[in-house]
């Protein structure tokens, strides 16, 4: 009896040592902090910037971004919009002299096909989440969802944010899933609320200036680069030095590192086919964009350091 006893203590010991060695590896598997590297193409040099994301702050945007760049997403794309305090990307490539917005919804669906796997997804466009936006549910404060015991990060210098184009008076609601999973909501872990603040597909920027509170309130900052004077800075000590070499000596004419283009915003969150994206279409929604033309800034590749 004793002998009986002894074997199912250690039969319930082994199977505690390998569930719990079974948690340590799923725990690691993801951390609430992982980290991306971004390789921008200047002028024929490469230049490496590290960006330690926060999953505490915007675990839906930190995902979606994550599982763009595994799928290659953003490799060869370009900055598209630039005028030294923030760096837009994510959307566009440049062919010749021209700026192209790539497919992002048919973009999407087509690297789905090929590997098989979904992209997780927050917004639907029905109330019984069965038509999904591919869209990114809004982790900002104007959304109304802001991290309870303040953010690990902030709208400063080095902040990575999740960017949606201008959606004029469009106030078409959408289902998403609430970061709480109910807690706060009745249980119910669906939430309706406006488009505008959920529909960010994969433009991003990086923000060199000074603290914007408004800002962080309107745009979900999802990570920072973790070395900014020695990775990030070179990148723009490299631009300027290339408009101060370009700029006429005598002062008489200012070199334009960049051509201005007017983009129809509606293109890039149009699903084809889709009535739900007619009145939006309707609206004729247009942005102007400081484009690096002449000496583009390439996003060479998009990497995933740490899950």
């Amino acid at each position: 009896m004793k002998k009986k006893n002894l074997r199912r203590f250690a039969a319930i010991a082994s199977s505690a040592v390998l569930c719990a060695g079974m948690s340590v590896m799923f725990a690691g598997c993801t951390t609430n902090n992982p980290e991306v590297r971004i390789t921008y193409t200047f002028q024929g040099e490469d230049y490496e910037v590290n960006y330690r994301l926060s999953r505490l702050d915007a675990p839906k945007t930190v995902t979606h971004f994550i599982e763009l760049a595994d799928a290659g997403y953003y490799d060869g794309t370009c900055v598209h919009d630039y005028d030294g305090t923030y760096l837009y990307m994510g959307g566009y490539t440049i062919e010749g002299s021209e700026l192209r917005p790539l497919d992002y919804f048919n973009k999407i669906k087509e690297l789905e096909a090929d590997s098989k796997t979904a992209f997780t997804q927050s917004v639907w466009m029905d109330n019984d989440a069965r038509t999904p936006l591919y869209t990114v549910y809004g982790e900002f404060e104007a959304n109304g969802n802001y991290p309870q015991n303040g953010r690990e990060l902030t709208h400063e210098k080095g902040a990575l944010v999740m960017f949606y184009t201008d959606k004029g008076n469009f106030n078409k609601r959408v289902i998403t899933l609430r970061n709480d999973g109910g807690k706060n909501n009745n249980g119910e872990k669906y939430d309706s609320k406006l488009y505008k603040h959920n529909s960010a597909t994969s433009l991003f920027y990086t923000y060199t200036g000074e603290r914007l509170t408004e800002r962080e309130k309107n745009y979900s900052v999802f990570g920072k680069a973790i070395d900014y004077e020695d990775e990030f800075q070179p990148l723009l000590t490299a631009i300027n030095e290339y408009i101060d070499d370009h700029t006429d000596e005598e002062g008489d004419s200012e070199y334009t590192f960049t051509t201005e283009q007017t983009i129809k915003n509606v293109n890039e969150n149009e699903q084809p086919g889709d009535i739900f994206f007619d009145d939006l279409h309707a609206g004729d929604i247009e942005a102007v964009y400081k484009t690096p033309i002449e000496a583009p800034i390439i996003i060479k590749s998009v990497k995933v350091t740490k899950y």
